[in-house]
């Protein structure tokens, strides 16, 4: 499995998708649009050293990382605050996957959905419509290891 983590405003965000990608053996990180990227203290402060074991790419064009994940075998995976999309509990993926990560409060284009393979969102209970997004990170990245 891959991570994409596109227009991620946040360095602490940044720092916090690196530890999580740690966490669950993510084969690589891809950093896409104005995300940043390494060496920046606020993402080392919060990747606790991630950020030298996993591998990661910074790379502007999300449409050139999709497409060649795509040709590679890769199922691209869009994770959206959308109710109406079906719960990533249900997500049952084999082989490879690219999960995409859009920025806050924005999230994904709809241009950028439509060239996805699948999209789900994270069913939210209480009062708020999503989480934080290295916090669903680590959410999608549980429910699909575990699914």
């Amino acid at each position: 499995m891959v991570v994409i983590a596109h227009n991620i405003r946040s360095l602490f965000n940044v720092g916090a998708f690196f530890r999580t990608c740690d966490a669950f053996k993510v084969e690589h990180l891809f950093l896409t649009g104005y995300t940043a990227a390494p060496p920046r203290s606020e993402i080392s402060k919060t990747a606790l050293g991630a950020d030298e074991t996993v591998p990661w790419t910074k790379e502007c064009d999300i449409v050139k990382v999709i497409e060649h994940l795509r040709s590679d075998g890769y199922t691209i995976v869009a994770l959206e605050a959308d109710p109406t999309l079906p719960s990533i509990r249900d997500a049952h993926m084999d082989g490879k996957v690219a999960l995409i990560f859009g920025n806050e409060p924005v999230g994904l284009s709809h241009e950028l959905i439509a060239r996805t393979d699948r999209a789900f969102t994270i069913p939210m209970l209480g009062k708020k419509s999503s989480l934080n997004v290295a916090v669903a990170c680590g959410v999608a990245l549980y429910a699909l290891s575990n699914g």
